[in-house]
């Protein structure tokens, strides 16, 4: 039994390292990117509160 139990567990950990199921990029912005400058020209960065 402990047999199967450790090569599952190096299954997993195998599928895991090929193919992970949580990728941080698919649920992450990191900000407008290149086509959006270019859709709308330069963004504003900076605001002021007068």
């Amino acid at each position: 039994m402990k047999f199967w139990v450790y090569m599952t567990s190096c299954a997993i950990a195998l599928r895991e390292f090929f193919a992970p199921s949580y990728r941080p990029e698919r649920h992450y912005m990191r900000g407008p990117g290149p086509a959006c400058q270019k859709r709308g020209g330069p963004m504003r960065t900076h605001v002021s509160f007068r």
